[in-house]
């Protein structure tokens, strides 16, 4: 098989396990609606149309970054499941493939919660984005992958830890940070219209590739290690 066969593989293998169980997407689902429901009740949006366009990307964000959270683990503690993990260090497929094939696995569940999630937060906070609302299809995605590429790496490299649930979100969070920060300020500037989001998309999508590359290469590191 060539590479792109590899990790075809990986990701149906991880599409077929969260079809039959379904624990990632109900799991986000519920926890991101909880934030969107708890947050929604604790002031009235329609009362401050303004102030809400101003914190609802972070509100959007964080509600996001945290339900990953809740995927991000369980993905990886399938592969240890009947020494599944021990399996992939023996085979002869590269081991990058194994990182990304779980990688999109994990973007598609994060996407799916979106899809979801994206209608009910613009009512529950009575939205109605100013600026370019089309840019929200590049913000979104690569926003996304940011928060996916990074935590299935160091939800890999967290797996052989006693507090790997504790360990991922203090190794996560600060170096999501410049991330967090472009995809808040892009999503605000569509919704306020007060300022162009270009120049934070573009700081979106240099982090995007500088992690990517880093993750992809030190893979095999991470999965080798004893």
């Amino acid at each position: 098989m060539n590479y792109a066969q590899h990790v075809l593989t990986h990701l149906c293998k991880d599409l077929r396990l969260e079809w039959r169980t379904k624990d990632s997407i109900n799991g986000m689902l519920f926890f991101a609606l909880l934030v969107v429901v708890v947050l929604a009740m604790a002031f009235d949006p329609a009362s401050f149309p303004d102030m809400t366009r101003q914190i609802s990307g972070g509100l959007l964000w964080v509600a996001l970054l945290f339900a990953a959270m809740t995927a991000l683990n369980q993905s990886w503690a399938r592969e240890t499941n009947n020494s599944v993990l021990d399996a992939h260090r023996l085979s002869e497929a590269p081991a990058s493939a194994l990182f990304i094939g779980k990688a999109l696995a994990n973007f598609l569940f994060v996407s799916a919660v979106e899809v979801v999630l994206a209608p009910i937060f613009t009512v529950f906070y009575n939205l109605q984005p100013l600026g370019q609302t089309w840019k929200l299809l590049l913000i979104l995605p690569l926003g996304t992958w940011a928060l996916v590429v990074n935590g299935t790496f160091f939800a890999a490299l967290s797996l052989r830890t006693r507090n790997r649930e504790t360990l991922l979100p203090l190794v996560l969070l600060p170096i999501s940070m410049p991330a967090l920060l472009a995809m808040i300020q892009a999503t605000t500037a569509v919704l306020t219209g007060q300022f162009e989001p270009t120049l934070w998309i573009k700081v979106l999508l240099a982090y995007v590739i500088v992690f990517t590359t880093a993750c992809v290469l030190l893979f095999q590191t991470v999965l080798s290690a004893d």
